[in-house]
């Protein structure tokens, strides 16, 4: 197949989107999205439970859906960062173990209450007033309940969380005490209204979506009870009608973290829609951007569409001298964990250090190296970051593996691992919990962060947790430091490989 060439003026525009799809969905992202099984499940309704880890696409699978959900005429509820605070909610709430007051069914409790309040705020808007089949209802009760009192999503939920506090742990009689506890827990304020509400939503369709729960994320006994709780709210709530959907993202970390949340999953895993990414798909999705940048830009595109994923790819990226040319793009992808913020921001960085030393594309092989130290500092920062709840300090775990060879047998990892944890090699702010690990343990932690790759069979691929979801680790006997992080920690990649 001959060459694909692009016109030089298009290395000036040539844009990959931004890593936040916040920001992406104003700037094209439904247009080059990829509509992957996944998306396609959580559509349709069969799934409503998304995980993934930070970067892996699951506020682009929210903000696209909530698009075209407005567009088919649905009612669409976004409650986003700013409508919750962990810091916020452990200052104000007390403490579970202050009285008889079990947090997770309270929180659960309120979610509830929180989310059917904002679907009726959202159906009692201008003109439900004369509907029929349960309107009139809902639109007075939302205009005696809500209308003077504008609080917002987190002041409602934490005003309904203080009341059954009130109860839980003030000077009320036994007796009266489970009576009002009971009216709270059974939403009695609005349970009335529940026929009403079926009545309408057999003729409007209301998505609501709960984001970036992660935000803030500080592995606080109320932050756990909120993310809990609204989980079973989720699922509770999911089953009342086909035409109310809440949809809960959820980072990989968050769910590790909540026992609580773990064991209800056990109960509702067909719920689940866990993200993953494979090379070709990742290949899709740049090639998807690039044509869409091109013909924005006013660019014939369809010569790119035309010559599919890798001609596209190699249009833009030069290959390794010597090599085949779309080497760069396998050079790049092992550099990642396969999560699709991280390999735009690997080609916005090549791209931007070929800018200006180039005058045409592909970019060269070398202005892809030349960026690589950037983007593996970063990413190295980011990915300790991602744990700091868990594993506070995991940075400094990670620089032990500086200027060291990339490759270990079981053994040697093992001794590092123990001195680690027994604090003959130093490290700073591991203290609540690199002493609780055996060897064992820190190697399971470091795989699953993505730091090691292992070798499950000898002579095989080293595999990364980011490519199988499962892995026997007692039974490897040889890991290496993943690519990723080479740069960053001064690893040269040819020792001991």
């Amino acid at each position: 197949m001959a060459k694909l060439s692009l016109s030089p003026k298009i290395l000036d525009v040539l844009d990959f989107g931004t890593p936040s799809a916040e920001r992406d969905i104003s700037r094209g992202l439904e247009k080059y999205f990829v509509e992957s099984a996944a998306y396609q499940r959580v559509r349709s309704g069969a799934k409503t439970i998304l995980m993934g880890n930070r970067g892996s696409g699951k506020s682009a699978i929210f903000k696209v859906l909530a698009r075209r959900e407005r567009a088919a005429g649905s009612h669409v509820i976004e409650l986003s960062p700013e409508d919750y605070s962990y810091e916020l909610l452990s200052a104000t709430m007390e403490a579970e173990h202050a009285g008889s007051w079990a947090k997770t069914g309270a929180y659960a409790a309120a979610w509830k209450y929180l989310i059917y309040v904002l679907v009726m705020k959202a159906l009692a808007k201008k003109g439900m007033r004369l509907t029929k089949g349960g309107g009139r209802e809902i639109h007075r009760y939302i205009r005696d309940s809500h209308g003077a009192q504008q609080l917002g999503p987190l002041s409602l939920l934490v005003s309904y969380l203080k009341r059954l506090e009130a109860i839980k742990l003030g000077p009320i009689e036994a007796g009266l005490r489970t009576r009002e506890l009971d009216r709270l827990y059974k939403l009695e304020e609005i349970h009335n209204l529940m026929p009403a509400l079926q009545r309408v939503l057999d003729g409007q369709r209301v998505a609501v979506f709960v984001d970036e729960l992660d935000r803030g994320w500080d592995s606080s006994e109320d932050a756990r009870a909120f993310v809990s709780g609204l989980f079973q709210a989720c699922v509770s709530i999911n089953g009342m009608h086909r035409n109310l959907r809440v949809y809960v993202s959820l980072r990989q970390e968050l769910y590790d973290d909540i026992p609580a949340l773990y064991e209800d999953a056990q109960k509702h895993r067909d719920l689940l829609e866990k993200i993953h990414w494979s090379e070709e798909s990742l290949l899709e999705l740049i090639a998807k951007r690039i044509c869409y940048s091109a013909r924005e830009n006013g660019f014939d595109a369809d010569a790119l569409e035309r010559a599919g994923a890798r001609a596209c790819w190699s249009a833009v990226f030069a290959g390794q001298p010597g090599r085949a040319r779309h080497t760069s793009f396998g050079y790049m992808v092992d550099r990642t964990l396969y999560r699709p913020r991280e390999l735009i921001q690997f080609c916005s960085e090549a791209l931007d250090q070929a800018r200006g030393r180039i005058a045409r594309l592909p970019v060269p092989y070398a202005a892809i190296e030349r960026s690589e130290y950037g983007y593996s500092a970063e990413r190295t920062k980011d990915i300790a970051a991602e744990y700091r709840s868990q594993y506070p300090g995991l940075l400094s775990v990670f620089e032990v593996f500086r200027s060291r060879p990339p490759a270990f047998g079981r053994e040697e990892l093992e001794l590092l691992c123990l001195e680690l944890a027994v604090g003959d090699v130093p490290t700073h702010g591991t203290e609540s919990w690199l002493p609780l690990c055996d060897p064992n343990d820190l190697i399971e932690i470091l795989w699953r962060a993505g730091l090691l790759t292992a070798q499950p069979a000898e002579n095989g691929r080293f595999l990364g947790s980011h490519q199988v979801q499962h892995l026997n680790l007692a039974a490897v006997r040889r890991f290496r430091v993943h690519e990723m992080f080479h740069a960053s920690l001064g690893i040269t990649s040819g020792a001991n490989a």
